[in-house]
């Protein structure tokens, strides 16, 4: 067996070990059908990409513009959706709305004017299908603790996010999709997750089709599923530890 063949193996017991926990976290809530799972395939080379999608692997998320915009252009999938997941300066907007098919951290109106802006010219290029936006909250609050303090990962606070939904619906060639987090460092992620599940039920009364909610990780995915998760954000059980830098 050469490497691609043991590394597909691998990448295919680790999918069938995470997808049997989201099976029993779903099962476990008494919830109809399962959460989708976002792939974070960040410092991982593009040939886990393919052989990702080999087993099945629809979306996958990445953090960094300038790797995920490589990978995007050397897998050439147009079937594969990626979901760009950190924290993204405007001036990367005009790259990123080459290939995302959704931003999971919105946190600010000057980024989804940068959005916006891109998107209007990557719809006249070539009549890309809108951009899926997803609002990420700090829920850091729900540690006790402040979004510039101890335990906060980023994000807008809770009581910025109507605005920011209303500027996101309001802005052509954009979509609401829903709410982003991620749980605070030392936190419980039980309390986050029932914050943000609030936070998405109040955004839905105001825009019901956002209902979306992206959140859970590796070490916290059944509780997610548990708060109502609609999409899981997994690397490091799925693809192993960041590959040495040779």
């Amino acid at each position: 067996m050469n490497s691609l063949d043991t590394r597909a193996v691998q990448l295919a017991d680790n999918l069938a070990m995470v997808n049997g926990r989201i099976r029993r976290a779903t099962d476990a809530a008494a919830r109809a059908t399962m959460p989708a799972l976002i792939v974070v395939t960040k410092f991982h080379p593009a040939a886990d990409v393919r052989l990702l999608r080999g087993l099945g692997v629809a979306d996958v998320g990445e953090n960094r513009d300038q790797e995920a915009a490589a990978k995007a252009a050397e897998v050439a999938d147009p079937a594969l959706r990626w979901h760009f997941i950190g924290q993204l300066q405007g001036n990367k907007a005009k790259s990123v709305v080459k290939y995302a098919h959704s931003v999971h951290s919105v946190d600010r109106a000057s980024l989804v004017a940068a959005l916006g802006k891109a998107m209007a010219v990557q719809q006249d290029l070539d009549g890309r299908d809108a951009l899926q936006c997803y609002l990420q909250v700090d829920l850091a609050e729900s540690a006790g603790g402040s979004a510039a303090g101890p335990g906060g990962r980023g994000g807008a606070a809770p009581s910025l996010i109507p605005a920011l939904a209303d500027a996101v619906a309001g802005t052509p060639g954009l979509t609401l999709a829903g709410v982003m987090a991620v749980a605070p460092l030392g936190g419980d992620p039980v309390a986050a997750f029932e914050m943000l599940a609030g936070i998405s039920a109040a955004l839905v009364r105001d825009h019901p089709a956002a209902t979306g909610i992206s959140a859970g990780m590796s070490q916290d995915l059944e509780e997610a599923i548990a708060a109502g998760a609609t999409h899981l954000r997994v690397g490091s059980d799925i693809l192993g530890p960041r590959p040495a830098v040779l």
